[in-house]
């Protein structure tokens, strides 16, 4: 198989910017991504073909051709090739990296020397509030609403924590927690368990300058915190935010026309997988099971092959969830694997280190380049106060959309420090 390469990432700081637009977000990290890569806006003729990913324009009245109107100024300005496709991807919370995949597949194909993936997102409207969840009941069915109001009656039931509805409530953190219920009635996980995670992920936040939420936690104050759907509380929970985030892919022999540097700081790709949802029992193992499955074949690694992850941790209980389906720790024992501090920076399994999505920031359409960001960061050790040491390997999880108590949709990346 054909080498893949990230040979440029970026990312622009996560929080409330209500007074940047699409446009600005997507300069930012286009232009940072050029910059990381060693380019000046001249050599970026070299980009033959572009994803953009995102979920919300469409409420900002920009349904269709969302990157083209994203990237209209950077083209005029001659800062992004004239006549280069752009692909407009969306896939829920897993938008971007499906961006990054379909990069990586360009590469693979041969057709492709240099691929960009970006995405962009604004979930905050002080103008217009209502925008929001307009954008997030786009990650549900719509279309057959009674499917999983009845799946999740029963579920409840299963679970030990009855399904609600109603002003104030979210069905996404609702979901969260029914299965949080579920595997602590199941397998003995505590919401203190659930809490050390939140609390040890707002540290690792703590030291990313990049981070929405950049102040630490105790576990007291993550528990103490106001509830959003037992177990969960508000610190335990992704917040809302702007930002956006970029990578640039290369093939082998486009490397050679990178500078030195650049070239020296190329982070392989060893995996891009994907898989698909489904309304599953409980007890069933979840879609990112089979995405890591997949990953791990495609690379000829193992679990234990892994140093650092970033996963999908919309609420801290899915960390402990997605440690188990990744193959990280057994199953039933995600709760005491975080307890233990393995997934601590300084841990075995640092997981997170970004501050993940709970304190990080979650601009859904953008979150998944941030996550390949953050690890390239680490492999190639530029993370600074929060970087990992002796790191090789890292795996990427970013799950989307919501059917049942699967995600819609499922990435995983392996990524190779270069040698």
């Amino acid at each position: 198989m054909s080498a893949v390469y990230v040979i440029g990432s970026s990312c622009t700081p996560f929080g409330k910017h209500p007074e940047q637009s699409f446009q600005d977000l997507a300069r930012e990290a286009y232009l940072g991504v050029l910059a990381d890569a060693g380019l000046a806006a001249r050599e970026a003729t070299l980009i033959e073909q572009a994803w953009f990913g995102n979920c919300g324009m469409g409420q900002w009245g920009q349904g269709g051709i969302r990157g083209q109107v994203a990237f209209t100024p950077l083209v005029e300005e001659g800062l992004f090739p004239e006549r280069v496709p752009m692909v407009n991807v969306e896939g829920g919370c897993a938008t971007a990296s499906f961006a990054f995949h379909g990069a990586v597949k360009d590469i693979l194909s041969g057709q492709v020397q240099v691929s960009l993936a970006i995405g962009v997102e604004k979930l905050v409207s002080p103008d217009d509030p209502a925008r929001v969840p307009a954008i997030f009941a786009t990650a549900i069915d719509q279309l057959e609403s009674q499917r999983w109001h009845e799946y999740y009656r029963r579920a409840g039931e299963v679970a030990g924590k009855p399904f609600e509805t109603g002003g104030n409530r979210t069905v996404y953190m609702d979901t969260y927690a029914m299965q949080a219920a579920w595997h602590m009635k199941t397998h003995g996980t505590t919401q203190r368990q659930i809490a050390i995670g939140a609390a040890k992920n707002h540290h690792h936040g703590s030291l990313n300058p990049l981070a929405q939420y950049r102040f630490e936690l105790t576990v007291e104050q993550v528990l103490a915190d106001r509830e959003v759907s037992w177990p969960l509380t508000r610190a335990m929970c992704s917040p809302l935010g702007d930002g956006a985030a970029a990578a640039l892919l290369c093939s082998e022999a486009a490397l050679a026309h990178f500078p030195p540097a650049a070239r020296a700081r190329a982070v392989k790709v060893r995996a891009s997988e994907l898989s698909g949802g489904k309304y599953r029992r409980l007890d069933e193992p979840g879609l990112s099971r089979i995405a890591a499955d997949k990953a791990f074949a495609r690379a000829g690694l193992k679990p234990e092959d892994i140093d650092i992850v970033e996963l999908h941790d919309a609420t801290s209980f899915s960390e402990i969830y997605q440690l188990e389906m990744l193959r990280l720790c057994p199953e039933g024992r995600g709760g005491a694997f975080v307890e233990s501090g393995a997934t601590a920076l300084g841990g075995r399994l640092p997981v997170n280190l970004s501050g993940g999505l709970v304190s990080k920031g979650h601009p859904i359409g953008a979150t998944g380049l941030s996550m390949v960001h953050e690890t390239c960061l680490q492999l190639r050790g530029e993370a600074g106060a929060r970087q990992a040491m002796g790191v090789s390997i890292g795996l990427i999880e970013n799950g989307g959309g919501v059917m049942g108590f699967d995600e819609a949709a499922c990435a995983v990346h392996l990524l190779e420090k270069s040698a």
